[in-house]
């Protein structure tokens, strides 16, 4: 299994990546899927790669819910008085990157799962329902969606750019 699960690091990262926006926090989810991958044992009828990625994003799913918990105290002046919060920015070198980033960041979770697992890992449609746990016409549904919506977001600039 140790063999495997090294092969599948690349992809996994690039998933977490995906779901975090963010390398220092894809990096912390991959070690978390990585962990609770190590601590489990792995069903006796589950496929490692479908398993992988359906740990990640139940692990990510988990969490945005500690998140939003942590958010929700934060906000309570009781809590926060005295105390500074200064977020983290992220910058890429790259302007075309940035804009990606920015319209996948726009994309509902859902959609923006399927298209990372599609477009991104190059995972077969029924692979990803079986990640995902949904009909394969959901995955090719979301796809669509996903990829129309990330069309309209970054059509503005490539218009403006051929104008000028």
């Amino acid at each position: 299994m140790q063999q495997e699960l090294t092969e599948l690091l690349p992809g996994l990262r690039r998933f977490a990546y995906s779901l975090t926006g963010s390398m220092p926090d894809a990096d912390d989810l991959l070690q978390s899927t990585v962990e609770r991958l190590l601590a489990r044992d792995r069903p006796d009828d589950a496929d490692l790669t479908k398993w992988a990625f359906r740990v990640c994003r139940n692990v990510w799913i988990d969490e945005c819910r500690a998140r939003k918990v942590r958010r929700e105290a934060a906000e309570k002046p009781e809590l926060s008085d005295g105390q500074v919060i200064n977020g983290e920015h992220h910058t890429t070198q790259q302007i075309e990157w940035s804009r990606v980033d920015a319209a996948m960041a726009e994309l509902p979770q859902d959609q923006r799962q399927i298209i990372s697992l599609v477009a991104i890992q190059g995972l077969p449609y029924k692979v990803v329902a079986d990640i995902l746990e949904v009909p394969k016409g959901t995955v090719m549904s979301r796809l669509a969606r996903a990829r129309a919506a990330l069309s309209e977001a970054l059509a503005p600039a490539a218009g403006m750019r051929t104008e000028s």
